[in-house]
C-alpha cells in the first residue's frame, strides 16, 4: 500500500484529498494545525486520517515525512524547502503545486541521489499553463514549425452568472493577494523590445483580450515574463507575454486604488475611530470626510466614472467605521473587499486560460489559440481548487505507481509528466479547444 502526505487543509484540498483517497491502495494522512480542517476532508474513508501538526514542529514533520512514500506540501511556500530536505533525507517524493525558488532548485542534486523527485508547479498557474503550453510547444517543433510569438494569459473570475457586483471579481478567500499585483514590476518583450513597467504603473498598461468562445476580458502583464523563454526552450520568439485576465474595468479601478495609496503597507496607530469617508478624506489630504466629487477631482475624472463608482460601491466613502483590527491601509482595502464581494455558495467561479502561438511553417504565417475555460460547481467545488489541485493529486498518482519516473527538482515542462497528467485531466473535462487560421 502506497502512503501519501497531504500538509495543509486549505481551500485548494477538498479536490486533491477526495481524489486520493479514491485511488485503491493508497493511504491518505491529512496533517493541518487545525484538525477538525483535515477530519472534514478526510470524512469517513478508513484510508484516511486526520492528524493535528505545528509545521514550527520540525521533529513532527520530519517523523510524518519519514513514515509516507510522497509528501504534498499545500504549505505557504516559505516551508517547501524544510519538507524538500526532510523527504530527500528519508528517499520520499515531495509533490507542490508552487513556484521553484533558489532554495528549492539548490537541491536538485541531493534529490537525485536520493532516488527521488521533487515535482514543484503542479497546479493551475504554475501548473496547467506550462504543461498545456509545452504540449503544443513540442508539437509545433516536431512539424518543423518556428514559434516567433507566444502569449499566455489566466484568470480566475466570477462565472458570468455570478458576475454580480460592479467590480467584476469575488473572493474565496484573502483578497489582499490579489490586490498586491498593483506593487509588481512587469516586463515582457514585444516585436523585438522588452517592456519594462514599474510596479505603480501596472494597471495602466492593460487592454482588451478576445476569449475565443466565451468574448471579451481585458488583461494585464503578469510579472516577468522573459525567463519563460529560456524554460520553454523558445529562443525564436519576438514576443513573449504573460498576463493576468479580468472583467473590463478592473484595471481602471485598480489603477486608482494605487493613486490613491491605498496599498501602502505601513502600520498605522491612528485608524481608530474612523469612519471610511473621513479616511479617504485623509486619503486626499482633506480634513473632511470625502465625497464623491472630492474623489473624482483628486482622480481626475468624472463623478460618473468607473473608478469612482466602483469605489462608491465599496464603501470608501460611507460613514461606516473601519474594520477592526486593520493596522495598514492595505488591510481596510483587503478586509472591506472580503466582506463586500465574497461568492454566495450557489455561486461559481471560473477559471480562463488563453494560448496564442504565432509559428512561423514553410509557406506561412500561422496562428494558433489554445483555450480553456473552466467553471466551478454550484454549492460544491470551486474551479480553482479543482484545477489547483487535481493535477497535483494526478502527479502524484503517477510517482507512485511508476508512471512518472524523474528523479531531481522537476516541473512539468517534459514530456514524461506533461504528456500522461494532460490525458486524465481530460477525462475530467479539463480540457483545451484549439482554433488556427493564418496570421
Amino acid at each position: 500500500m502506497s502512503s501519501v502526505l497531504i500538509l495543509g487543509a486549505g481551500l485548494v484540498a477538498g479536490p486533491l484529498v477526495r481524489y486520493l483517497l479514491d485511488v485503491k491502495g493508497f493511504r491518505v494522512t491529512v496533517a493541518t494545525r487545525t484538525v477538525d480542517k483535515a477530519e472534514r476532508l478526510v470524512g469517513g474513508a478508513k484510508n484516511g486520517t486526520a492528524v493535528a501538526l505545528d509545521v514550527e514542529d520540525e521533529a513532527a514533520l520530519e517523523a510524518l515525512v519519514a513514515k509516507h512514500d510522497l509528501s504534498i506540501s499545500l504549505l505557504p511556500y516559505a516551508h517547501h524547502p524544510l519538507v524538500a530536505r526532510l523527504c530527500v533525507r528519508h528517499g520520499k517524493h515531495m509533490v507542490t503545486t508552487s513556484y521553484v525558488k533558489d532554495a528549492m532548485r539548490a537541491q536538485d542534486a541531493a534529490a537525485r541521489s536520493a532516488g527521488v523527485i521533487l515535482l514543484n508547479e503542479i497546479g493551475v498557474d504554475p501548473g496547467i499553463d506550462h504543461m498545456s503550453a509545452m504540449q503544443i510547444i513540442h508539437r509545433i517543433r516536431d512539424e518543423g514549425g518556428t514559434l516567433v510569438g507566444f502569449t499566455s494569459n489566466t484568470g480566475g473570475l466570477p462565472a458570468p452568472d455570478a458576475n454580480t457586483n460592479p467590480m467584476g471579481y469575488k473572493f474565496s478567500w484573502a483578497p489582499r493577494g490579489v490586490v498586491m499585483a498593483g506593487k509588481n514590476p512587469a516586463r515582457y518583450l514585444k516585436d523585438g523590445q522588452t517592456i519594462d513597467i514599474p510596479g505603480p504603473e501596472l494597471f495602466a498598461h492593460h487592454w482588451p483580450c478576445p476569449i475565443v468562445g466565451f468574448g471579451e476580458l481585458e488583461v494585464y502583464p503578469n510579472r516577468d515574463s522573459l525567463p519563460y523563454i529560456e524554460s520553454y526552450g523558445i529562443p525564436t520568439v519576438k514576443s513573449m507575454f504573460r498576463g493576468t485576465l479580468r472583467y473590463p474595468g478592473w484595471c481602471n479601478t485598480l489603477k486608482a486604488i494605487v493613486d490613491l495609496g491605498i496599498l501602502d503597507e505601513t502600520p498605522r496607530t491612528d485608524l481608530g475611530g474612523l469612519t471610511f469617508a473621513q479616511w479617504t478624506g485623509r486619503l486626499l489630504g482633506m480634513k473632511a470626510p470625502a465625497t464623491p466629487s472630492d474623489l473624482a477631482a483628486h482622480l481626475g475624472l468624472a463623478v460618473s466614472a468607473k473608478p469612482v463608482t466602483d469605489l462608491v460601491w465599496l464603501g470608501l466613502l460611507s460613514s461606516e467605521p473601519l474594520p477592526q483590527g486593520a493596522a495598514t491601509y492595505l488591510d481596510v482595502l483587503a478586509q472591506r473587499m472580503l466582506s463586500k464581494m465574497q461568492y454566495a455558495p450557489s455561486e461559481r467561479d471560473m477559471l480562463v486560460m488563453q494560448h496564442e502561438f504565432v509559428v512561423r511553417r514553410a509557406d506561412r504565417l500561422e496562428r494558433i489559440f489554445s483555450t480553456m475555460v473552466d467553471y466551478g460547481i454550484p454549492h460544491g467545488d470551486t474551479s480553482m481548487s479543482r484545477l489547483v489541485g487535481l493535477p497535483a493529486a494526478v502527479a502524484a498518482r503517477m510517482i507512485l505507481q511508476g508512471e512518472i519516473r524523474l528523479t531531481g527538482v522537476q516541473v512539468p515542462m517534459v514530456r514524461e509528466v506533461y504528456e500522461p497528467v494532460l490525458a486524465e485531466l481530460a477525462t475530467m473535462g479539463v480540457r483545451f479547444a484549439e482554433t488556427t487560421s493564418v496570421a
